[in-house]
């Protein structure tokens, strides 16, 4: 007679599935969570990695900040050294020009002319004075207009007044200095003799 087997073999297979079933979602899920662990700590590396770059840069910039700071500094008083180099410059180009001025005056005022006053307003000179003659004052005029150190003479008034029982002619005039340069301010070097 034929043995028929009526135990239950599908209840069985299906308990292997399931546990089939259950090692494979518990494979899965361990896998899933591998895989959710490793992104979130490469994420976490590179947010931490990306924090100390920002922090970095950040230190960097604020140095630099200091440092172009500084370099401002450095060139505010350069600045401020250059202009009062010019300034020196510029004493030391025009610091003999009163004694020419007077020295130029003394030529080219004429006999006749009392200068009275002497004002100088950056390169404007103003002169007051009398005269015997109103053409003593247009050779004034003229002296002044061909010396080398004045220009622009200009006159600004001329009255007749009486000062100490004698009629003289009172004017104002205006000149100009001529700003000479520092190059011909200075000496020519003297050569020796051979």
């Amino acid at each position: 007679m034929i043995r028929i087997n009526l135990l239950p073999h599908r209840e069985e297979k299906r308990k292997g599935r399931r546990q089939q079933f259950y090692v494979l979602l518990g494979l899965v899920s361990l896998l899933v969570a591998l895989i959710w662990f490793l992104g979130f700590s490469l994420i976490n590396r590179q947010i931490a990695v990306q924090n100390e770059t920002n922090e970095f840069l950040k230190r960097e910039t604020a140095s630099l900040d200091k440092e172009i700071d500084e370099i401002k500094k450095i060139q505010e008083q350069t600045n401020a050294l250059l202009a009062r180099k010019r300034v020196i410059e510029a004493l030391q180009a025009n610091r003999t020009e009163i004694v020419h001025l007077f020295n130029e005056l003394a030529k080219q005022v004429p006999e006749g002319i009392y200068l009275r006053t002497l004002v100088q307003a950056g390169p404007r000179i103003t002169i007051t004075g009398y005269a015997q003659s109103n053409a003593r004052i247009t050779t004034l005029m003229n002296n002044l207009d061909e010396s080398p150190l004045l220009e622009n003479s200009t006159l600004i008034e001329t009255r007749a007044e009486v000062v100490a029982n004698r009629r003289l002619n009172a004017f104002s005039i205006t000149t100009q200095i001529t700003r000479q340069s520092a190059a011909a301010a200075k000496p020519a070097p003297v050569q020796g003799k051979k």
